[in-house]
């Protein structure tokens, strides 16, 4: 599972990135087979003035072969907004899970297409990928 944090009208450091990192996947890592990619979003929605519930935390999961989903968490502190925001990530997944598991679909059975091709063909298709576009930058400058 990918990890990106994103910060917006907040002092983003290495520090807060890892600690949101971490808190986050301590709450997913029982899902960590699941998902191809989390992007927590953090902000405060009032800039530097001070109010309530201005802080928050939006997490958009990627779980392997379905749509993206996301889960939005506002408190007091960014703390609260990030370990509620992650609760509800939590709670989202159990609920796709279960989900799955009444229509007979084991979540074991989630693939990423990608996954199942050979690995070298799967990095070659990446680095095609990259290689293209690239190109097409230097085309347009």
């Amino acid at each position: 599972m990918q990890v990106q944090v994103n910060s917006k009208h907040i002092q983003g450091s290495a520090r807060l990135q890892e600690w949101v990192s971490a808190t986050v996947t301590d709450q997913l890592d029982h899902f960590d087979d699941y998902l191809t990619r989390v992007e927590i979003h953090l902000s405060d929605e009032n800039a530097h003035k001070a109010g309530t519930d201005d802080k928050r935390c939006q997490i958009e999961l990627r779980p392997k072969g379905h749509q993206a989903m996301s889960v939005t968490h506002k408190a007091e502190s960014l703390e609260q907004a990030v370990n509620g925001a992650a609760t509800k990530a939590r709670h989202a997944l159990e609920h796709l899970m279960g989900k799955l598991e009444a229509k007979g679909t084991p979540a074991k059975l989630l693939s990423d297409p990608l996954q199942d091709e050979e690995p070298k063909a799967v990095k070659d298709a990446l680095l095609q990928e990259e290689f293209l576009a690239r190109q097409h930058e230097l085309g347009n400058s």
